[in-house]
């Protein structure tokens, strides 16, 4: 059964499954380099030799295979940097808890009730000491979240950036006449 078209004739659309969202498009057309250059090479085989044809197209595949390989690569990198310093901020959120908690511990026995004011002096002071323990750790807190919103947001612009240039580079914005060739193609 063919799930492109209800007739099953092909009409150069193709189905395609995003992450389960289910959409039809058309389908791709070779870079412009890579038909001139299929276009050449069919152009000089007899017609029974498929095989420099099939080698060309594994090479093509080849190429695209390993564009796709490096841009996945550098997204994979981005996501660990990303990662690895979420982790290193949990990680200091931890300590400083942990110091605050032994910080608390170790002023226990000066905040039991003594008569004297030299008790509350330090019982003051111990709680002042802990403010600012707090105060530092929510300082680097924030100063971790707003590196990594820096990071998350050079990506988007790169992103962002990329789509941009994927739609100037339409034939759309082309001279007239070219833009003619092109949708006299179809």
């Amino acid at each position: 059964m063919d799930l492109a078209t209800p007739s099953g004739e092909d009409d150069g659309w193709e189905l395609c499954n995003d992450d389960g969202f289910v959409y039809k498009r058309k389908k791709r057309r070779l870079d412009p380099d890579d038909a001139a250059a299929a276009a050449a090479q069919v152009s000089f085989t007899p017609d029974g030799d498929h095989l420099a044809t099939l080698q060309q197209r594994r090479e093509r595949k080849r190429r695209t295979l390993l564009k796709l390989k490096d841009k996945y690569q550098r997204e994979i990198e981005q996501w660990d940097l990303l990662s690895s310093t979420l982790r290193a901020m949990e990680e200091r959120a931890g300590r400083v808890r942990q110091e605050q908690e032994e910080a608390r511990e170790q002023n226990a026995p000066l905040a039991s009730p003594s008569p004297t004011t030299e008790g509350k002096v330090s019982v003051g002071g111990s709680l002042v000491d802990e403010l600012l323990l707090q105060v530092e750790a929510q300082e680097a807190i924030i100063h971790d979240v707003s590196n990594l919103c820096d990071v998350a947001e050079a990506m988007c612009h790169k992103q962002e950036q990329q789509l941009n240039q994927s739609l100037f580079d339409l034939p759309i914005w082309a001279s007239p006449n070219e833009l003619m060739r092109f949708l006299c193609d179809d």
